[in-house]
């Protein structure tokens, strides 16, 4: 969270209560630390995979394989391949529509008023992460050419924003500013190559009478916004039609997040200051009754754009508790000798690990290297190719959308655990790499952004 809450003294957390002081501030700071989701999110990998290799390994299967059938009378109901979901197809399919929700969110944001604003100023990592997306698959390809095995090509492409960000973090100051939004940037556009991937690659037989009906619901949706309606209800019912839509037509469901997440208003209603202080004034000087205390509420929300008060109310909950139960139910893989030995001889583990490692290194350095090159675009003040390097190794941890699409592209079990083994490896790797090669980069004091120094380039052009 960019922006921290203020603790009132009014409420349990602000109070001096021993358990508020030694536990709930100390946890919540915890929370507000940029690598908090991270740690979050490595911690549950562990537990499942600890738990998976535990005598305890059979509770572990059962829980995630559970059947829950949810369903609104005799017509409408969840199944999956004409069966109840399982508990762990619930987390994938439906839980994980609030993720990529996020995710849409934030690709907005960047898009209106954000890095990817001006095409000129995001075409550098642009390009990175185009590299690091088509190298990477290239690889695993090369190792998987044919068969099942093949259709995992998407599996390297991904980028794990939080998990990324969270190690950077770790190093403060030794990373320059805009290093991490050169990072933020190829993430974010590895995430729009991913949903793309997953849109039309990653989809089964398609029904034509709910893609119809997801279409009039995106439809339903443009409306309202252009009659300015600011109902919240309306849009969240359009938003469970178009899911489920998706989730009958054979597109996979998640993708509604992220239609849901771009169609979002990324500018604020009211942006008029003298109109916003005439309605919250009276409130303020307590001049004002209980309607004009609803319309000084309005008139607040509606100073800040829907995308940022989403982001605000749904992160934590993403990064907090559905990633990291996303984790627990995916990361619970066999690691023995034999699981081990199959994984070193597989093209899918090698795929998979070369792609994130070796693929992210080369795809994003190398195009970096010559966009630089080619006078297409210059490195930030403050940076050099060491930084970039280090980034591009950060950038192999793929894990939260490298276990997704993995779900996704095989249905085969063995082919699953022989894909997740290279992606905890080529994380764990990646992470550390790149770790190494930005602490070894001395820290250049002078500092100044990114998007700035491109400038330079639009007027030497």
């Amino acid at each position: 969270m960019k922006n921290e809450k203020i603790i009132s003294e009014n409420t349990w957390l602000g109070s001096d209560r021993r358990l508020a002081k030694t536990i709930g501030r100390p946890v919540r700071k915890f929370l507000g630390i940029e690598a908090s989701s991270g740690i979050l999110l490595v911690f549950a990998a562990l537990v499942a995979l600890v738990w998976a290799n535990s005598p305890w390994s059979d509770s572990y299967h059962e829980l995630w394989g559970t059947e829950i059938n949810i369903s609104l009378g005799d017509s409408i109901s969840l199944e999956h391949h004409d069966h109840p979901l399982t508990l762990g197809q619930f987390v994938n399919d439906v839980l994980m529509v609030l993720f990529f929700f996020v995710v849409g969110l934030e690709i907005k944001r960047e898009l209106v008023t954000g890095h990817l604003k001006k095409f000129r100023d995001a075409l550098l990592p642009i390009i990175a992460a185009v590299g690091g997306m088509v190298v990477p698959a290239f690889i695993f390809y090369s190792f998987n050419s044919s068969g099942e095995a093949s259709d995992g090509w998407g599996i390297p492409m991904a980028t794990d924003i939080a998990f990324a960000i969270g190690v950077v973090s770790l190093l403060g100051n030794r990373v320059p500013g805009a290093m991490k939004v050169f990072l933020l940037t190829v993430a974010i556009v590895d995430d729009i190559g991913g949903i793309l991937v997953i849109a039309f690659f990653y989809t089964e037989d398609l029904a034509a009478e709910w893609l119809l009906v997801a279409v009039l619901s995106v439809f339903g949706v443009m409306i309202l916004k252009k009659l300015n309606v600011r109902y919240t209800p309306a849009y969240i019912a359009l938003g469970v039609v178009l899911w489920y839509s998706l989730f009958e037509s054979g597109v996979h469901s998640t993708i509604a997040g992220v239609i849901m997440g771009l169609l979002a208003p990324a500018t604020a209603l009211i942006s008029d200051k003298n109109a916003l202080s005439q309605a919250v004034q009276p409130a303020m000087q307590e001049q004002s009754d209980f309607s004009g205390l609803r319309k000084a509420t309005f008139h607040l929300n509606e100073s800040v754009p829907i995308t940022e008060r989403f982001e605000n109310l749904l992160h934590p909950l993403t990064g907090f508790l559905i990633v990291p139960i996303f984790a627990l139910a995916n990361a619970g893989v066999e690691i023995s000798y034999d699981s081990l030995s199959d994984a070193a001889s597989s093209g899918v583990t090698r795929g998979v690990l070369i792609g994130l490692v070796v693929g992210k290194i080369v795809g994003v350095s190398l195009f970096t290297f010559a966009a630089v090159k080619f006078r297409v675009s210059k490195l930030p003040i403050g940076s050099n190719f060491r930084h970039i390097l280090g980034i591009s190794a950060i950038s192999g941890i793929g894990f939260t959308v490298s276990m997704f699409i993995t779900s996704l592209a095989y249905d085969n079990v063995i082919l699953q655990d022989e894909s997740k083994i290279g992606i905890l490896l080529a994380s764990a790797l990646a992470a550390i790499v790149g770790l190494f090669l930005l602490k070894s980069v001395k820290v250049v004091q002078h500092e100044a952004s990114f998007f700035e120094e491109n400038k330079e380039v639009d007027q030497s052009n």
